[in-house]
């Protein structure tokens, strides 16, 4: 598994545990990582895990504007209806979709997809893919490719390509 991949699931979980157990962030983080982490698993490589805490971070951080997103798409059906799991899977992958500009939206989607298909239930894997595909159509960005870098200025006396 990659480590982007390890790093989503496990922001996954941590948003679920937040989700069912509405703490401050930073009192479940160590619970959290000591739980998953603890007897017998491997510890979590320190990039996987800064990649998993920037993700719980910016999804809790922009926690309005996601839910709003994920309720003008199921339309008739309450925010809290939906199966924890897939909840969270959604906040993550729009979260990236809106927000993390260096992702294709095609790779939150897909990504989403394939851990709906691991935790989720039967047909998480195409609710996620139906709300995430709505939300895709929506965005001005292209689906498939990531924004570019931003340029860095020259260093002082470097030569230009001119």
């Amino acid at each position: 598994m990659g480590k982007r991949r390890e790093g989503r699931e496990a922001a996954i979980q941590f948003l679920y545990q937040l989700d069912l157990n509405p703490e401050p962030l930073e009192s479940l983080r160590t619970r959290f990582w000591e739980l998953r982490t603890g007897q017998g698993q491997n510890p979590v490589p320190e990039r996987t895990r800064r990649f998993a805490e920037q993700l719980v971070e910016g999804v809790t951080g922009q926690a309005t504007a996601i839910n709003e997103r994920i309720s003008k798409c199921v339309e008739n059906y309450d925010l809290n209806r939906i199966a924890p799991v897939d909840r969270n899977i959604l906040r993550l992958a729009i979260y990236e979709m809106l927000f993390c500009e260096d992702i294709p939206p095609v790779v939150s989607i897909n990504e989403a997809i394939e851990i709906a298909k691991r935790f989720g239930g039967e047909e998480s894997s195409r609710f996620v893919n139906g709300v995430l595909d709505k939300i895709r159509s929506q965005l001005t960005r292209p689906a498939r490719t990531a924004a570019p870098p931003p340029s860095l200025p020259l260093p002082p006396h470097a030569p230009s390509d001119s």
